[in-house]
């Protein structure tokens, strides 16, 4: 069965390229900082983690950290350790999450569990929080320490959040997104947070920038979703259907359950709950998203979280940043056409 919706355009890139020309001196010197945080006499440590680091990924949060410094002003150098630090976050978080859901895949290459094994990952993993969180104590911002010690906290709660709600078919939409508020949401608006905090601007432009991390997560989250369905694994960088394989309760899930008929629910309780898969179900899962316009409707509602995030954003004056800003939500979105 072909794909259900057009998820194919490599010309979405092309929407970031604005933020990622704004940012790019900053972003080399972010990308000096992890490599040189990474290192260690311990071998087995710079081998995991520059093995997730170097393969690739826009690293779209650190970008973020920058881009919202840029856009209020901030003219100091805290932002780059900042920027390296949620790089950390977030490469540790992928280490714990493929070792959670035993994925064999992350970026078009093997998992690093795969090649040093469940145990590597994770120590690996709080070898990397632990450099995050000496370089925000190095950055001497208590504000911006306490944003992204938050934000591991609700990411943690997000990822437990997920374990018990996992291949349960009755999760609702709202308690999905509580998930995924946690999980991608939280992380995003940190690293969109400590910029105008560090720029000293007002609790009204600190609460903006962070809203609009806070939206766009979610709507890339949700982008993400859809695409584990209709995209390709060359696109994804992991297998088309490793949601399903893995039993992951996600949005185009929860709408084709909760619209579908006794045999679909029976469907998805056997191949979701019990873990039941045989060949030809992920093509009758897509069948019946595509019934049930599973997938279009995840992709309206991330563009409503995008467009939140753009009006957030609206309180800053007409600017390059700006501009750049709001063509990311368009990237993040535009992933899906």
């Amino acid at each position: 069965m072909g794909v259900v919706i057009p998820l194919e355009d490599k010309s979405a890139d092309h929407l970031i390229e604005p933020l990622m020309a704004l940012v790019a001196d900053d972003m080399d010197r972010v990308n000096t900082t992890i490599l040189s945080r990474t290192g260690s006499e311990v071998t087995m440590i710079p081998e995991v983690a520059n093995h997730l680091i170097s393969s690739g990924g826009k690293r779209l949060r650190p970008i973020l950290t920058l881009a919202s410094a840029g856009l209020c002003g901030y003219a100091g150098a805290g932002h780059v350790k900042l920027a390296a630090a949620v790089e950390f976050m977030h490469t540790a978080t992928l280490l714990h999450d493929d070792v959670v859901d035993e994925s064999d895949m992350r970026r078009g290459k093997a998992a690093a569990r795969m090649l040093w094994g469940n145990e590597a990952s994770v120590l690996v993993g709080d070898f990397l929080l632990g450099q995050a969180f000496k370089m925000m104590v190095e950055v001497g911002s208590l504000p911006c320490l306490e944003v992204l010690s938050s934000a591991a906290v609700v990411i943690a709660e997000g990822e437990v959040m997920q374990l018990s709600a996992a291949k349960d078919t009755e999760t609702t939409e709202e308690a999905y997104l509580a998930v995924i508020r946690a999980k991608t949401s939280a992380l995003f608006a940190a690293a969109c947070e400590v910029g105008p905090i560090l720029a000293a601007r007002s609790r009204a432009e600190i609460a903006a920038c962070r809203d609009y991390g806070a939206n766009l997560g979610i709507a890339f989250q949700l982008i993400d979703d859809a695409l584990d369905y209709g995209g390709s694994s060359a696109r994804l960088g992991k297998n088309t259907g490793d949601d399903f394989r893995e039993g992951k309760i996600t949005l185009p899930v929860v709408l084709s359950f909760r619209r579908g008929s006794t045999e679909e629910r029976d469907f998805w309780r056997r191949t979701l709950e019990r873990g039941e898969i045989a060949d030809g179900d992920l093509e009758f899962a897509l069948a019946a998203m595509k019934k049930r316009r599973a997938l279009e409707d995840t992709i309206e509602r991330a563009r409503h979280y995008g467009a939140m995030a753009r009006d957030a954003l609206e309180l800053f004056p007409a600017s390059s940043w700006r501009h750049a800003l709001h063509e990311a939500v368009e990237f993040a979105i535009s992933r899906a056409h």
